[in-house]
């Protein structure tokens, strides 16, 4: 079951009935996808800044920095960031809240660009669909791919030391022992509860006006922007197709689960696999919403790095895709 049903019955209630739009057409694509994300994308950051508020306080962040931070045998920390992606159902803009969490936590800048790669890029398309759509064989290298994307990109980043892009005016918070302090001694449960809920709500006010700014161009793009358009362009059986699908595929916004007939479509036309899955990749993992979110916390240093890097990976993973498939 979808945990996020709720939210999407409200969202056709309000789009459908409420305001009367009709059901597939553009401005009713548009509505319907900018109310549904800014709830889902504003109550994952309510909910994770407040979490992530609680860890702060209880968990000392200097003994997590240096547990993840320790080299490990092939990477074993990276790994595991990406495989909480994996399990995270989160789009790319609603992985957004947890990577903040994980930034202000103070976890190595590499892990938490391995999650934020991962969790949208192994999707539940590539887990629960693949299979039925395009086999075994390409349902496995697909999902070992994006993993090893999501791990090497990480490692690159943590290399490069580009922490000092990141904007730390959204990032300091107080320790256990400083809150204490200013409070006279140890609080209550229920004002450590109100606590939690002023720091995490700190950060939201922050960042919401962006998701709802993020959210609003996606939204524009994903009403708008024909279906059509792309098969024309990705069609054709050339050796510029796979650069064309992932710049194509940036702009653009939406879950791996809208793609799927676009892609069903770009197949039976004859489309190479490996540029239909790169057109996928580029617009589940990289999108403009997600662009102008992360640049409230990161400068555009950080941001270009992220997105050349991610970049040239799904283009070598199609290339690859449609040299083996």
């Amino acid at each position: 079951m979808d945990i996020f049903y709720p939210i999407q019955f409200l969202a056709d209630a309000i789009s459908y009935s409420l305001i009367e739009l009709t059901e597939g057409s553009f401005w009713g694509s548009a509505v319907n996808f900018f109310i549904y994300d800014t709830i889902k994308i504003g109550i994952l950051l309510l909910f994770i800044n407040y979490l992530m508020a609680m860890v702060r306080y209880y968990f000392p962040m200097e003994r997590a920095r240096n547990i993840l931070s320790k080299k490990r045998w092939l990477g074993l920390n990276y790994i595991m960031a990406a495989l909480l992606g994996v399990v995270t159902p989160f789009c790319s803009c609603s992985s957004i809240p947890l990577f903040i969490g994980f930034m202000g936590a103070r976890i190595p800048l590499g892990i938490t660009f391995a999650f934020l790669i991962s969790s949208p890029l192994i999707n539940e398309s590539s887990l629960y669909l693949f299979p039925a759509m395009f086999g075994w064989k390409v349902t496995i290298l697909y999902n070992l791919f994006g993993l090893a994307i999501a791990v090497i990109g990480g490692m690159l980043i943590q290399r490069l030391k580009v922490e000092k892009y990141i904007i730390p005016e959204l990032l300091n918070f107080k320790s256990r022992a400083q809150v204490e302090s200013d409070n006279g001694g140890r609080l209550p449960f229920k004002k450590l509860l109100s606590y939690f809920w002023k720091d995490g709500n700190a950060i939201t006010k922050k960042i919401f006006p962006y998701v709802v700014l993020g959210v609003g161009v996606g939204a524009i793009i994903h009403g708008f922007v024909p279906s059509s358009l792309v098969e024309q362009y990705l069609s054709a059986d050339s050796w510029w197709t796979v650069p064309m699908a992932v710049f194509l595929g940036i702009p653009l916004y939406a879950n791996s689960v809208s793609v799927l007939p676009i892609m069903e479509a770009l197949v039976n036309k004859g489309a190479p696999l490996g540029t239909v899955l790169a057109f996928m990749t580029a617009v589940v993992t990289l999108s403009l919403p997600e662009a102008l979110i992360l640049k409230k916390v990161m400068r555009w240093q950080l941001l270009a790095i992220f997105f050349g890097i991610v970049t040239i990976a799904i283009i070598i993973m199609g290339y690859l895709f449609n040299f083996i498939i």
